[in-house]
């Protein structure tokens, strides 16, 4: 483990800047201002590093051009229709930053505070773990949420993800990591020749907010099925409904459920033939956003490079959109005296 500074915030608080190694020369790189993946240095076919995150090279960079670039997202990751939700009878409005929705936790969500920073070993590993309590009413939320996200690299080349959150009211939580990927190297063109596969035999359609209907439908014989490996730029332009709504992918999809050891169930697997790097994803959520990356488009990234649409893709695993408002989707509700856990593992390899 190295820490370091990553800059100071126009108020001068110090961002540090947490790197874990393992002895196979796989990095990961995390800040502590939104809990951020700033790297992932990950070998090819022919043991070539490169970054596989997109992202920004300084600080300035996550205050002004991100788009949740590596951050963690919360109290509650993607959407809620039109900022509202009702809990034990009591109606909260939400920020409305996304058209008519609110989205990722609203004006200043989790991507945009600092987290309290603690390396760590964790059995043997190299591990960070960012904590932030987050206050009684902050982005309009009910209950004082005290949040803790621990990021541990093992020597299998795992990236482990895990959550952990408490409240003194009933309150939302679904929270989740919010990296950009490109296996070929972050600014190496766009994601459309990755082959993709997701353990889902459903989706959730959505209206042209990109709220779900409440729909959980089939992905057969739709642009969709992903449960064969197929490249992500095979059926992004189809002549679909939902793909023209969500302006190619960016939707929910739910994964199969079954006895899955440690409570981990596979989610996804992403190659991208050129390097021969893979991705594989298992969690302990119930879905999965697949997002394209169709609205990046005039972001200047890491060195300078150019990040147009569909230049990264997202796998943010979580419990479904909207679920307050549609109370057959699994539930986000989080009581006092009860524990939110979650796990995500995003493994690195090569084909």
């Amino acid at each position: 483990m190295t820490p370091a500074s990553f800059g100071r915030l126009p108020d001068g608080t110090e961002v540090g800047l947490f790197t874990l190694n393992n002895a196979r020369g796989f990095e990961v790189r995390a800040i502590a201002y939104g809990a951020i993946i700033l790297s992932v240095r990950a070998p090819d076919r022919r043991g070539q590093l490169d970054d596989v995150v997109l992202g920004c090279d300084d600080l300035e960079g996550y205050l002004t051009r991100s788009r949740y670039f590596g951050a963690v997202v919360g109290r509650y990751g993607n959407r809620i229709a039109n900022g509202r939700f009702t809990l034990d009878g009591r109606t909260f409005q939400l920020a409305t930053n996304n058209g008519p929705n609110h989205l990722h936790g609203g004006v200043k969500g989790f991507d945009k505070v600092v987290w309290l920073a603690q390396p760590h070993a964790l059995d043997g590993h190299t591990a960070v773990a960012f904590s932030y309590t987050s206050p009684d009413g902050e982005e309009s939320y009910p209950g004082t949420l005290k949040a803790r996200v621990s990021y541990t690299l093992t020597e299998r080349n795992e990236l482990v993800v895990d959550y952990e959150a408490t409240t003194d009211k009933p309150t939302l939580v679904n929270l989740t990591q919010h990296s950009y990927f490109n296996l070929a190297g972050e600014g190496r063109g766009d994601i459309l020749p990755h082959v993709l596969s997701i353990e889902a035999d459903r989706f959730t359609p959505v209206d042209d907010t990109s709220i779900p209907t409440g729909e959980l439908a089939p992905v057969a014989g739709t642009p969709f099925d992903f449960t064969q490996p197929t490249a992500i730029g095979a059926r992004i332009d189809a002549d679909h409904e939902q793909l023209r709504r969500g302006a190619g992918y960016d939707h929910n999809f739910v994964l199969r459920d079954g006895p899955v050891p440690g409570g981990l169930r596979h989610a996804a697997r992403v190659v991208e033939p050129a390097s021969g790097r893979t991705l594989d994803v298992a969690t302990t959520e119930p879905g999965v956003q697949f997002y394209a990356g169709t609205h990046l488009g005039g972001q200047i990234g890491k060195h300078g490079h150019p990040y147009g649409p569909r230049t990264g893709f997202c796998l943010e695993t979580q419990h479904f959109p909207d679920s307050p408002n549609h109370p057959h989707f699994p539930s986000t509700v989080l009581r006092p005296g009860a524990t939110y856990r979650s796990k995500t593992v995003f493994t690195f390899g090569v084909d």
